[in-house]
């Protein structure tokens, strides 16, 4: 069968986005609009995973989740063409998870490496939803039966159990989604993963070895959304680089992390190739490079800014954007949940 060609995303609302969430994940979000029916969703459901100290307590949670709808808008998500909108309000989230957790086995959750990297080495002491946390983001995906999701290389191990959800739910219920007018056996679909532009993976400007984070404990190691100018400038500047020259050939930042890491901001905020940087800035001191990169910088990231600060001001209105986001999706949602609940055979009202 045809399925309609839908994008969903979500942002989990855990405070501090940067300029790594950004390239990431907000610009492709942007571009996806042009050819795609879009649902970006903010994850709140997911932040609970993690212990209260990290997510904030239920305060912060609501100003995370406020923050994270103002980047979308800021940033050029279109709420009124496309669906923003936070995950607690739709309720279909935690009622498909229930059934995928019926689907899924608990091999292949052991064999998330996410789950081994947060959890550490006190596993035991890990709450159950992080454990479950794929198969929530399984149903998420798959309550809208999107087709497509932008993930960045973190989360394509997650991607590919909802792959597997997906194949093992129309294999187990085959002979029931066809008695129920689908023909082909299949209901949902196996969402494929976008990845694209040359900084998917943003790295940190102390250490370009490490994954630019909200949880590292420099703040000079992260770009924040919400940074001014001056910030902004101040920590480009400082950010750790090597003594050597930029190389003019792309191949000569394979063992340069940090200089890779730069270029590839560049890159990617200026809408060019590595190689195309390299050919205007190879050869050349740090020094220029960086200052020119503070302007980029400065000039795609401070109206960000300035409009993140003002919708951030007035929670009503975003509560508006996220209140009609969802209407739309559980729509969207109402009428996956009935044709689930008929495969699976729930009684139910008709």
């Amino acid at each position: 069968m045809a399925f309609v060609e839908r994008v969903f995303s979500g942002v989990q609302p855990t405070g501090n986005l940067h300029l790594g969430n950004y390239l990431g994940a907000i610009v492709n979000f942007v571009k996806l609009q042009q050819t795609h029916n879009c649902l970006y969703c903010v994850v709140d459901m997911h932040a609970l995973t993690q212990p209260v100290s990290v997510w904030g307590g239920p305060l912060e949670l609501a100003r995370n989740t406020r923050e994270v709808t103002a980047a979308f808008i800021a940033s050029g998500i279109d709420p009124k063409k496309h669906i923003v909108f936070n995950q607690s309000q739709v309720s279909g989230h935690a009622e498909l998870a229930w059934i995928f957790n019926c689907v899924a086995r608990v091999g292949w959750l052991n064999r998330m490496t996410q789950f081994k990297e947060k959890a550490g080495k006190d596993r035991e002491n890990a709450s159950v939803g992080l454990y479950d946390y794929p198969v929530l983001m399984a149903a998420d995906i798959l309550l809208y039966r999107a087709t497509h999701v932008p993930v960045g290389e973190d989360q394509k191990q997650h991607l590919e159990l909802s792959r597997d959800i997906a194949q093992k739910f129309n294999n187990d219920f085959g002979d029931s989604i066809r008695s129920h007018g689908f023909n082909s056996g299949l209901f949902f679909p196996q969402p494929e993963p976008l990845i694209t532009g040359p900084a998917t993976r943003v790295m940190s400007l102390r250490d370009g070895t490490k994954k630019m984070s909200k949880s590292d404990s420099s703040d000079n190691s992260r770009i924040n959304l919400t940074d001014d100018a001056d910030t902004i400038a101040q920590k480009i500047r400082k950010a750790k680089t090597d003594p050597e020259p930029l190389p003019s050939e792309e191949k000569g930042l394979e063992t340069r992390p940090e200089a890779d890491n730069l270029v590839g901001i560049f890159a990617a905020l200026s809408g060019r190739t590595k190689s195309e940087v390299l050919g205007e800035f190879g050869g050349g001191q740090f020094s220029n490079f960086k200052n020119s990169l503070v302007e980029l910088c400065v000039a795609k990231l401070s109206p960000i800014a300035s409009e993140m600060k003002r919708l951030v001001a007035d929670p009503r209105h975003v509560d508006s954007i996220l209140v009609d986001g969802a209407d739309r999706a559980r729509e969207i949602a109402a009428d996956t949940m009935k044709a689930t609940q008929d495969i699976v055979g729930f009684v139910r009202k008709h």
